[in-house]
């Protein structure tokens, strides 16, 4: 994809940037921190352009059936597969993550948002009536889309599928640290024959091109995912201008551990699932909660599992773990593991410092800290890499409290041999989805944060309904029969 790097996709055409001495950036690999491409960079000139393209496009599409909408849904479907190979070489080489893990969960997670919305674009009651009164649910319009580098695929598709299952129509803006995906995934909706206008991607920074298309008039709405901070910048910039804003922000999710599991098997998972995606995932279990009495058990655990995971080059086929994505997220990780040693937590595992062997790339150590308090700075900031804090409880209310004392709310995690004990914990934890035993993923439950993790929901139905804006005609269904 290196050669559309230059290029952007407005109004169904790949086009140059305004200005042809306009700003590029480079894309850098993080296995081996070479150049891989320069990338074009969007002004408000070019944010414009895209924004136009989609406001021209809006009633003709707005219009489409929802049989119409569902039959296009199928057909992305269809290309994306045939071209799932090169998509996840492409999120390997731009973000790290192992090619066994692009092509099983990164790739794997797009296609899911893509075949759910289609469903959705065919069984979604868009109209219904109550007595007299006719409701509809209509595209909200124009929408602009922000999203991360961590799960590049996962994260478009959770908004780009909803959004065409809607009737929406859409301006893509994709990180700059991660695009290559993003611009295969335009080449994908061109082949799929999405019309010329409704999908539109521009590269650009967050302070350039994001505000600009935040603050931009003709937009209804805002969807947008990445940290806390840059959150608060959207939805000052979106304020003036009163159009929709969901967010799907930071993270510190509790794994609260019952005295009733078993510990080898749920440490050691926790310990996995943290350093899954090199730890850059917004709803990672980086908070483990186990009672005060098994601590040194449970560290001991978590030392050998972390030992276990191999970091190593995203084509080597042994490595369970890539690199992170950049020199400034490593280097905020080192910072963090150090505070960690400075404030007394006890390192188990890890440390600061590349993996033994790994001198090239932003590979970062599994690290596990015991014996933290919930006030040390580990186990208050997101830290979105390998590192896991382990948190003691006295009994099963001081675990909730412990769990609900953050800023955060986006997921929770919990593991009993009781079920019944299990979702009694769950149902007491503030946070938009919890994990109950380790569940797979639902791509059709909702997805979303409480507190300062967001507002709005993604991922199926309630995904769905974000894009929608609800109309009453008044007298509009006829009065039932006496």
């Amino acid at each position: 994809m290196t050669e559309r790097a230059g290029q952007f996709y407005i109004g169904g055409q790949w086009v140059a940037p305004s200005s042809s001495a306009g700003d590029s950036v480079a894309v850098v690999n993080p296995a081996t921190e070479e150049i891989i491409t320069r990338l074009a960079m969007a002004d408000a000139e070019d944010v414009d352009r895209a924004v136009k393209a989609a406001a021209g496009a809006f009633a003709s599409f707005a219009a489409a059936s929802p049989e119409e909408r569902y039959l296009l849904l199928k057909q992305v479907c269809d290309v994306y597969k045939e071209r799932s190979e090169e998509l996840a070489r492409a999120v390997s080489e731009e973000m790290g993550a192992p090619l066994a893990m692009s092509r099983q969960q990164q790739v794997t997670a797009g296609l899911g948002h893509f075949a759910a919305a289609a469903r959705l674009a065919r069984d979604f009651e868009f109209e219904t009536t109550a007595g007299t009164t006719v409701i509809l649910k209509e595209p909200i319009g124009v929408c602009a889309l922000i999203t991360p580098w961590n799960w590049p695929l996962n994260q478009i598709a959770c908004k780009v599928a909803p959004a065409l299952a809607a009737g929406c129509t859409m301006v893509l803006k994709p990180s700059e640290l991660a695009p290559l995906s993003a611009l295969l995934l335009a080449e994908i909706l061109d082949q799929a024959g999405v019309p010329a206008g409704v999908f539109n991607l521009v590269n650009g920074t967050g302070p350039v091109a994001g505000a600009a298309l935040t603050a931009h008039p003709r937009v209804d709405m805002v969807s947008f995912t990445g940290s806390t901070r840059a959150g608060v910048a959207v939805a000052r910039a979106a304020a003036p201008t009163v159009k929709r804003v969901a967010q799907e922000l930071g993270g510190k999710s509790p794994n609260i551990l019952l005295d009733d599991v078993d510990f080898g098997r749920e440490v050691s998972r926790g310990v996995y699932a943290v350093c899954n995606n090199s730890g850059q995932s917004c709803n990672a279990p980086t908070r483990m909660l186990v009672p005060n009495s098994r601590m040194d058990e449970a560290a001991a655990i978590a030392g050998a599992a972390a030992g276990k995971v191999r970091p190593g080059h995203p084509s080597d086929e042994a490595a369970r773990m890539g690199p992170v994505v950049s020199r400034a997220q490593f280097d905020k990780i080192q910072k963090l593991i150090r505070v960690g040693v400075e404030e007394g937590a006890r390192l188990v595992a890890g440390g600061e410092g590349r993996p033994e062997g790994l001198e090239r790339g932003y590979y970062v150590r599994p690290t596990v800290f015991s014996h933290v308090s919930n006030h040390m700075t580990v186990a208050r900031e997101e830290i979105f890499g390998p590192v896991l804090v382990l948190v003691g409880y006295e009994n099963e209310d001081d675990a909730i409290e412990i769990a609900n004392d953050t800023p955060y709310g986006l997921a929770g995690f919990v593991s009993s041999a009781d079920p019944a004990r299990a979702l009694s914990v769950a149902r007491r934890i503030r946070a938009g989805q919890v994990n109950v035993n380790g569940a797979w993923p639902d791509f059709n439950a909702p997805f979303g944060g409480y507190k300062q993790s967001g507002n709005g929901r993604e991922w199926g139905r309630y995904g769905l309904e974000e894009f929608l804006e609800v109309k009453a005609i008044l007298g509009g269904a006829p009065a039932p029969s006496r």
